[in-house]
């Protein structure tokens, strides 16, 4: 990043790629913050762009992705497509020369993942996959807890992300065409809070039902991991589930308040011991963090965040591989909606 004469560490300036609720939603965030700008926002239709850049003061707005990333006053591009979409996207923008931040998951498959990776630290660029629960500040004080021992060996790590979505074929949460489903959209939530404490499986079991699109509408899987430890994790789209996780220990557990991937508050309970809960106050829509980060890394001059590796998003796109495969194994069984 730029520094003025007098030292000041000019704005990162941020496009807005896709113009759906999670980019209104990133973008409010964005805007609270001093050292952030959203200076453009492109669209497949010049309509969306332009109502999108109206409604936040965007100063630029674009018909095309290609025009976006093309932006040399772009320092970061924010993708924000339906899943399906996020691998063009990214594509499209670092070879634009443009740093990238996709929203989770990073891509649908594995070998997309490590293809952006690749491209990104081939060209120098930043890349990241939005996974903002790893920068809340109390998911970062729960790892250091477990880095340093507090809980002795881990033994079990549960997590569930559930809620109730209204059935609509069409819908990207319900259509296979656009990589629907709960595994991607929400399990990928548990999934990376279990990667982030634990790794990655050796060892995957799942079951799901089935929508009548014939996507995953409610799913359970279960990860071994070294050293014997597991990880429990639901996700679905029929019902609103408690969206708590917990991490046990030899020594004592965490207990994360709902919902687990935004907490305001967590509880740990060691063996003879008081319980203690730490709470915080979230900034906005609890975005602001991981925009922080990105924004750090690159006037460090980063390529990736330390925090979200692009080797561990490759590594959980494995592990949600395996349980696609799965639940591929599985008679699949259709139920409504």
């Amino acid at each position: 990043m730029n520094r003025s004469p007098t030292g000041h560490v000019s704005p990162v300036r941020w496009g807005i790629l896709a113009t759906g609720g999670i980019a209104r939603t990133f973008t409010e965030d964005l805007l609270r913050l001093d050292d952030h700008e959203v200076v453009a926002v492109g669209s497949r239709a010049m309509s969306s762009a332009r109502a999108f850049a109206d409604r936040y003061g965007i100063e630029r707005a674009y018909g095309s992705y290609e025009a976006l990333a093309a932006d040399d006053e772009v320092d970061v591009v924010y993708v924000a497509t339906p899943h399906s979409g996020h691998f063009p996207a990214a594509r499209t923008c670092l070879l634009a020369g443009r740093a990238v931040l996709v929203e989770k998951p990073l891509t649908v498959t594995a070998a997309e993942a490590l293809e952006i990776a690749e491209l990104a630290k081939g060209r120098g660029l930043f890349a990241m996959e939005a996974m903002w629960t790893r920068f809340n500040p109390l998911i970062r004080q729960i790892c250091e807890l477990v880095k340093t021992g507090d809980l002795g060996d881990i033994v079990l790590v549960q997590a569930d992300f559930s809620e109730r979505v209204r059935f609509d074929a069409d819908d990207r949460m319900w259509n296979p065409s656009l990589a629907g489903g709960a595994l991607l959209d929400l399990g990928v939530y548990p999934i990376s809070f279990g990667s982030m404490l634990l790794g990655e499986p050796t060892e995957i079991r799942a079951l799901t039902s089935h929508a009548a699109t014939g996507v995953d509408a409610n799913t359970a899987i279960i990860g071994r991991y070294a050293r014997g430890a597991l990880g429990v994790y639901h996700c679905g789209l029929w019902a609103d589930s408690p969206l708590t996780a917990a991490i046990t220990g030899t020594e004592g557990t965490i207990m994360i308040a709902a919902p687990f991937y935004r907490p305001h508050s967590f509880t740990l309970q060691k063996r003879s011991a008081a319980p203690q809960t730490f709470s915080i106050t979230l900034e906005g829509h609890g975005y602001t963090y991981q925009a922080a980060e990105v924004a750090r890394c690159l006037r460090a001059g980063l390529t990736e965040s330390p925090t979200m590796p692009l080797a561990e998003t490759v590594s959980i796109m494995r592990t949600l591989e395996a349980v696609r495969a799965a639940l591929a194994a599985e008679a699949p069984e259709h139920l409504p909606g």
